[in-house]
């Protein structure tokens, strides 16, 4: 939970990396794509959407998309997998096509031009602190998804545990009543 918790929402490369200067040396030949393929099997067989993640999607009214630092494909699989494609349609944008990792600001940027809307009035859901360092440099209101009990330092504005809270989180941003 706690190698989770470092990396989650950071660019494979830097974990990979960051890994091997805490182990003081590189990972085994061919291990990123052998990475890759586990992750790819286990979510196939396994992954599953988050409690309440469907009916939240199908209760917002407000457009929406995916924008992640993980492969198109990645993305993909995922939203498929879960059942919640259809929610999203196209609307994915990836780090690795847009060429910008969280923290910088570039991939919510660009995000949120193709999907003809000025940052200022979009809100973030993020589960990482570099989504939401990334959203704050773009000029975005961000919600914290934290189901596991983590708190952010202090990137966002509103916490929420569970999807039921996204809409009130949602209004509350667009009403005012949070910076």
């Amino acid at each position: 939970h706690g190698l989770v918790a470092r990396y989650r929402g950071m660019k494979f490369a830097t974990i990979l990396t960051d890994l091997e200067r805490r182990l003081g040396a590189p990972p085994p030949e061919g291990f990123a794509a052998r990475y890759r393929a586990h992750v790819t099997s286990l979510f196939e067989t396994s992954l599953t959407a988050m409690p309440g993640a469907r009916a939240m999607l199908e209760a917002l009214q407000h457009p929406r998309c995916v924008a992640s630092s993980g492969p198109r494909a990645k993305i993909e699989q995922s939203l498929r997998v879960c059942g919640l494609a259809p929610f999203i349609g196209d609307r994915i944008f990836s780090a690795y096509e847009v060429g910008s990792w969280k923290p910088d600001p570039g991939l919510f940027l660009y995000a949120a031009h193709a999907m003809g809307c000025m940052p200022a009035d979009c809100i973030v859901v993020e589960d990482s602190e570099v989504g939401l360092a990334a959203a704050a440099a773009a000029g975005m209101r961000a919600i914290h998804y934290c189901p596991h009990g983590a708190s952010s330092e202090d990137g966002c504005v509103i916490r929420i545990d569970d999807h039921a809270q996204l809409g009130e989180a949602i209004r509350a941003l667009a009403s005012g009543r949070h910076r």
